[in-house]
């Protein structure tokens, strides 16, 4: 029977006990799940999220996989002592989470919802937006996220322009990719999604450098990364009004420190990291399909390529 570590925070156990229960009882494997470490070679497979307690792998000498709760690795990838296959998180729930935030508040930038939500007092502003189909949105990352996020803005019409560091293909969506076509996609952008992973080619990959390239009062959404954003270019950019807002809901410090000057200015609104939540009831199938298909021989699902670090 294999025995399954949960390192994770204490109240994610609360939260993850009943439906991994259901997860491998569905998929008709017999497990052990404890969050007690015990013996560490005796445990087969180890289900990890930051903050669980577990910083050195090297003890747990037979675990077949580390499988992770989160979608990004950044924080485990380049760990020496973890020499165990790791897979990363991706399942329906954080997929629908980030297309409705995306859609969300690409239409809501589209539209100019803000202007009548805080308005003070009487404000009949006439100002009509151009349809979906003349507005042109540049998705950044073309991963499972990113590509479920550019067909849904497509398939409300959008001319979307989706930018990757190797070629893809999507329908509906102009794709570049490498160097050479990140700043054709962002000279088009008028609403530019963030969506990438964060590796040391994407840190800091938003300065100022390429927040010049895009048009003037263009709008920023990074549900990806905080890293991926120089903060100080940004703000320095919306004071400039190169950028006309930036909507963010990741941040190199979490919680957002509060004196940070993203809360107090104006052209910002902060989100705290919920565009893409784990989901228990969905995530806990993934874990326990990739426990069955380890058992059975077959490839683990979403396994990190530690040279890309994703």
């Amino acid at each position: 029977m294999p025995r399954i570590l949960f390192s994770a925070p204490p109240e994610l156990w609360a939260e993850y006990r009943a439906p991994l229960a259901r997860a491998f009882g569905e998929a008709g494997i017999a497990v052990e799940v404890t969050t007690e470490t015990g013996d560490p070679a005796a445990i087969d497979y180890v289900v990890f999220a930051p903050r669980g307690g577990i910083s050195d792998f090297t003890p747990f000498t037979g675990a077949k996989a580390v499988l992770s709760l989160w979608a990004g690795v950044e924080t485990v990838v380049g760990n020496p002592t973890l020499t165990q296959p790791l897979c990363r998180m991706v399942d329906a729930g954080l997929e629908e989470g980030m297309v409705e935030w995306v859609t969300g508040h690409v239409l809501r930038h589209h539209l100019g919802i803000d202007r009548y939500i805080r308005a003070d007092g009487p404000h009949w502003d006439k100002r009509v937006p151009p349809l979906a189909r003349d507005r042109t949105v540049t998705v950044l990352g073309l991963g499972e996220l990113g590509r479920a996020c550019a067909e849904a803005l497509a398939a409300l019409r959008f001319r979307v322009l989706g930018w990757s560091r190797t070629a893809r293909s999507v329908v509906g969506v102009e794709c570049h990719h490498g160097k050479d076509g990140l700043r054709p996609v962002l000279e088009r952008a008028e609403i530019v999604v963030l969506l990438l992973p964060r590796t040391p080619e994407t840190e800091g990959l938003i300065d100022a450098e390429r927040l010049s390239w895009l048009p003037q009062g263009a709008v920023l959404l990074n549900p990806g990364r905080g890293a991926l954003l120089d903060e100080t270019a940004v703000l320095a950019a919306l004071d400039a009004g190169r950028l006309g807002h930036a909507t963010l809901d990741v941040f190199r410090v979490e919680p957002l420190p509060p004196d940070h000057p993203f809360w107090a200015h104006p052209r910002v609104t902060v989100t705290p990291h919920i565009a893409s939540e784990t989901r228990p009831a969905s995530a806990a199938r993934v874990i326990a399909e990739n426990v069955r298909r380890s058992e059975a021989g077959e490839p683990l699902l979403f396994r990190v390529d530690r040279a890309r670090g994703y």
